[in-house]
């Protein structure tokens, strides 16, 4: 769906309907109890050997400070360039939801929202990722490969670990 034929909501207080920014959905099972899925998200050690889009040794910084409040600083190196993602927990219930900002730091001023949410599913979990308020489609596309090869990734995290 374009950023075009997007859904228009009411902007907050102003009765004036506005575009819906574009948003993403992923969902994936894993192979491991929330508790450990969750501490792959909140663990920077754990966090450094699936995140992003090369190997662990591409990871150069992954401060959390994983409470209400705390900021993170996520930085990579991918295809030579650096990469670096911020952002502040809005919420947290540890094994199973975490709710944060998130802002690149070449683009502080386009700030989206990210939830985190893991359900016990029989043997394993479901892991849901919602990304909202993107700048534009071009932005939710991009970042819809990139959390996609990165779920893939904790994927393959998840079981080598089981």
């Amino acid at each position: 769906m374009s950023a075009q034929s997007q859904p228009l909501a009411a902007s907050a207080g102003s009765g004036v309907l506005a575009e819906a920014k574009p948003s993403l959905t992923l969902r994936r099972w894993l192979n491991a109890s929330p508790a450990r899925v969750y501490a792959a998200w909140t663990d920077p050690q754990k966090l450094a050997k699936w995140w992003g889009p090369g190997t662990p040794d591409d990871m150069l910084v992954a401060d959390l400070d994983v409470r209400v409040g705390g900021d993170f600083h996520i930085g990579f190196s991918y295809a030579g360039e650096r990469h670096d993602v911020h952002g502040t927990y809005q919420e947290v219930v540890p094994d199973e939801k975490l709710v944060f900002s998130w802002f690149w730091k070449s683009t502080p001023e386009r700030v989206s929202l990210v939830t985190v949410r893991c359900r016990p599913d029989g043997d394993g979990c479901m892991l849901t990722l919602i990304h909202e308020q993107f700048f534009d489609e071009a932005a939710r596309l991009g970042h819809t490969r990139g959390w996609t090869a990165s779920l893939n990734k904790l994927e393959a995290y998840m079981a080598r670990e089981a």
